[in-house]
């Protein structure tokens, strides 16, 4: 018997080891659980407030700068009326270069355009870096002369020439592009009766 006593013991011993682990297992996973569910609520709080930061910090700024410029306008005058241009010419100054920026990223990348390195920039750029460093070499700078001129045009070959031709076609066709839109009509400018 004391075998058969022994065997139940030893049964009732795993029995009550095998609940204790299966206990703490558990509670071990549920402990997981709730700290994961914690730290995501927490995560989460945090993203909601800087969301509610971000989204009243917005509006702050821009109403502080919007109540600047109130105040400045009320000053009146010529402040007044330079706040009021210089407001009125924020949006299409930031859309138009927002506009002229993506354009140029097309037309770089359309190019196949990198830009210069160093060596070449400074190049270009050293002589009038010099210049305005010493504006006395100014002085002693040889002017243009018409002579030199005259032989230069006698002395260009073919290519030059139609390249001159089509620069100036150019330049005329944009002289006159921008004088029919700035004076709104294709044909001369708008009279005024004139008094004698």
């Amino acid at each position: 018997m004391p075998a058969t006593a022994s065997r139940a013991v030893l049964r009732q011993s795993q029995f009550l080891t095998r609940r204790t682990a299966v206990r703490h297992s558990s509670s071990t996973s549920q402990a997981a659980s709730k700290a994961s569910e914690t730290a995501s609520s927490t995560a989460s709080k945090a993203q909601d407030g800087l969301s509610r930061v971000t989204s009243s910090a917005g509006p702050a700024i821009s109403n502080a700068a919007q109540g600047l410029g109130n105040t400045l306008k009320k000053v009146g005058g010529r402040t007044g009326k330079v706040v009021s241009f210089i407001e009125s010419m924020i949006p299409p100054t930031l859309y138009y270069s927002k506009v002229g920026l993506e354009l140029g990223k097309l037309v770089f990348r359309g190019q196949s355009m990198t830009p210069p390195n160093m060596a070449t920039f400074q190049s270009y750029y050293q002589p009038l870096i010099n210049a305005l460093r010493n504006p006395a070499t100014l002085k002693n700078a040889n002017p243009v002369s018409p002579q030199s001129i005259l032989a230069r045009v006698r002395n260009a070959n073919k290519k030059e020439i139609a390249l001159a031709g089509v620069t100036a076609a150019e330049v005329v066709g944009f002289f006159t592009v921008g004088e029919i839109v700035g004076r709104m009509n294709v044909v001369g400018y708008r009279g005024h009766a004139e008094h004698h």
